[in-house]
């Protein structure tokens, strides 16, 4: 079982920089698969960025690529986003998901989620 809890999301202007943290309780974190995936109001649950339990591969949807970077510390049990030049389209609740077995942009195989955290970009 794992439990994940969202944190710096808020308000911020086109352009600006914001860090997402997901920490993850439990002993095994070092096992999951970590997603983030965001979901804007009337939309579908969107990827935007993975890593494999070891860290050794990144994945990244074509909208943020080269402008997010997603990593994780083992240690402290914790996933990142780092998401630089951001734009209003980006606004959205941002979620992280976890999964033992699977790494991979759909939604419907990660077993554990957040509650989301809101990052939200004026123009």
């Amino acid at each position: 079982q794992v439990q994940l809890v969202e944190s710096g999301g808020g308000l911020v202007q086109a352009g600006d920089s914001l860090r997402l943290s997901c920490a993850a309780s439990g002993r095994t974190f070092s096992r999951y698969n970590m997603g983030w995936f965001r979901q804007a109001p009337g939309k579908e649950r969107e990827f935007v960025a993975g890593i494999r339990w070891s860290g050794g591969s990144t994945a990244y949807a074509s909208s943020v690529e080269g402008r997010f970077t997603i990593s994780r510390h083992n240690a402290k049990n914790t996933v990142y986003l780092q998401m630089n030049s951001l734009k209003p389209e980006d606004t959205a609740l941002y979620y992280c998901a976890a999964d033992a077995r699977y790494y991979g942009t759909d939604t419907n195989e990660y077993d554990y989620w957040g509650q989301g955290t809101q990052v939200t970009v004026s123009s």
